[in-house]
């Protein structure tokens, strides 16, 4: 048992055990769970063209559960359904293994789509 000390070696009084839901909370940030959702993001897409902006991420946070918002550019030509319900699976996944955190709603926001280079040439286009 530990108890306090008066600096010279004897305990004056035992410490008292304090219950788990008295110690007090642990409190995350928004801001370490919208990084934490950007990253997530960033590796369900894979590598990025050259000009493509990093995913980013804003969060309202409401005691454990975190609703999302995922702002990315993708290229095209890609199934944009089939990419943007795999950002939003490890979204999920990473946040509540990660943060601890339920995620009930991914919002995914397409803001740009980047022609690929090779699709471009196939097609004969030049710009």
């Amino acid at each position: 048992m530990t108890g306090v000390s008066d600096g010279a070696g004897e305990l004056l009084e035992p410490l008292a055990r304090v219950a788990p839901g008295e110690r007090g909370a642990t409190r995350i940030a928004d801001r370490v769970v919208a990084k934490v959702a950007a990253r997530a993001a960033h590796e369900a897409l894979g590598p990025l063209q050259r000009d493509a902006a990093r995913p980013y991420a804003t969060v309202v946070v409401h005691h454990d559960t975190a609703r999302v918002s995922v702002h990315l550019e993708l290229d095209y030509p890609c199934d944009i359904g089939a990419r943007c319900a795999g950002v939003r699976h490890q979204v999920v996944q990473r946040v509540r293994a990660l943060v601890g955190m339920a995620v009930p709603e991914v919002a995914v926001r397409v803001e740009r789509l980047h022609l690929a280079a090779e699709y471009g040439a196939r097609q004969g286009r030049t710009r």
